[in-house]
């Protein structure tokens, strides 16, 4: 599923609407972490190609099928695609700054994330293992967990 994201601000909130109707048919329940965490990570990449590029870009949304259900393992990709070939760079953001911490809580909250080259312009990823329940009947969080980063954020650019 792909959904075609031009330069403006505003595109952003119809890409989470986007994203958050696309859930029904994958087995993800609006209540389940995944769901919000997934909505976020769309916010933040689509965001960054927004704000950060200035030209239009794709999001692309992989999403487990309805038997995926919970209690099985299952990944969900989300993928931005834009006409920028530059790579994301580090930001320092301080404590005041409005800005500067997209892939930092990408970092924080993807399984994995990364970015490559394609086409003329590069594409910015993440992922989100929706995992069964842990040993102790416990929900397993979402996401990589916060990384080191010396007071430094990243943007993608």
């Amino acid at each position: 599923m792909q959904l075609e994201i031009r330069p403006d601000p505003a595109e952003v909130g119809r890409a989470r609407r986007w994203a958050r109707s696309r859930l029904c048919g994958s087995g993800i329940t609006a209540d389940e972490p995944l769901a919000e965490t997934l909505i976020l990570l769309v916010s933040e990449l689509v965001t960054n190609a927004v704000v950060h590029t200035g030209r239009p870009a794709v999001l692309r949304l992989c999403l487990p099928g309805p038997a995926a259900g919970k209690g099985t393992t299952a990944t969900v990709r989300v993928e931005v695609t834009d006409t920028s070939s530059r790579a994301p760079v580090p930001r320092c953001a301080d404590g005041d700054a409005t800005g500067g911490r997209g892939l930092a809580l990408v970092d924080c909250l993807a399984d994995r994330w990364g970015w490559s080259p394609e086409g003329v312009g590069k594409s910015i990823w993440c992922e989100l293992d929706r995992c069964a329940q842990s040993r102790d009947g416990s929900a397993r969080a979402y996401g990589g967990g916060p990384a080191a980063y010396g007071g430094r954020a990243f943007e993608a650019v």
